[in-house]
């Protein structure tokens, strides 16, 4: 499986703004944005951020965004076909197709500190989806499906910290934290999506 092997912290300094790309590390001292916000690499502190390009500023945004979700290239490309294709705005269309990835919605349901995390717990066979399992971290989850941690794994240690805990969620998703089981009860709107997305200059910068 392709994946991306930058350090975490050297792409939210790339990208000069929090990705959360190591869960609670990045609401503390710890995280690098803290402690070095400059640019990565030997010139770092001496390079001034400049104002970019239009199409400076849209690859950026891509880069953000792809980095932020985990997404290589290729699927990220996809995403952007398929949204197009669709009705309604295209820059809307992509960001719910990518907010329905199975390893978001678990990140979303805070099963998992970070969407890497997450993407692990789905690898590894322990979510389920209308109780099969499904190991695919980019499965595309529809209204309605009742998605879970299998039975048998519930007693893993990461799993039974999160039991009972009160979760702050996005609307469109519902999860028990007593029975670890959550349902997709609508399709996220633009609303829902709290990061700092600029997706008209992703749509631009593929227009081209």
């Amino acid at each position: 499986m392709a994946r991306t092997i930058e350090p975490d912290c050297r792409q939210c300094r790339r990208e000069g703004c929090k990705l959360f790309l190591k869960g609670e590390r990045c609401t503390t001292k710890k995280c690098a944005m803290e402690r070095r916000p400059v640019i990565p690499g030997q010139h770092g502190n001496s390079r001034r951020r400049v104002t970019f390009s239009e199409y400076g500023s849209q690859l950026r945004e891509k880069q953000k965004v792809k980095r932020m979700y985990g997404v290589l290239e290729k699927q990220f490309r996809d995403y952007y076909e398929e949204a197009e294709r669709m009705k309604g705005v295209t820059g809307e269309n992509m960001l719910s197709l990518i907010e329905r990835r199975l390893d978001n919605v678990v990140y979303r349901m805070g099963i998992g500190a970070s969407r890497s995390h997450c993407r692990q717990i789905v690898n590894h066979g322990h979510i389920t989806v209308n109780g099969k399992r499904v190991n695919i971290p980019s499965y595309q989850v529809k209204v309605g499906d009742v998605i879970a941690v299998k039975e048998n794994k519930q007693e893993l240690e990461s799993f039974k910290a999160i039991k009972g805990m009160k979760i702050v969620m996005p609307k469109w998703l519902e999860f028990d934290t007593n029975t670890l089981t959550g349902k997709i009860v609508a399709l996220p709107a633009r609303d829902d999506i709290d990061a700092d997305i600029k997706e008209q200059l992703i749509i631009e910068l593929y227009s081209r």
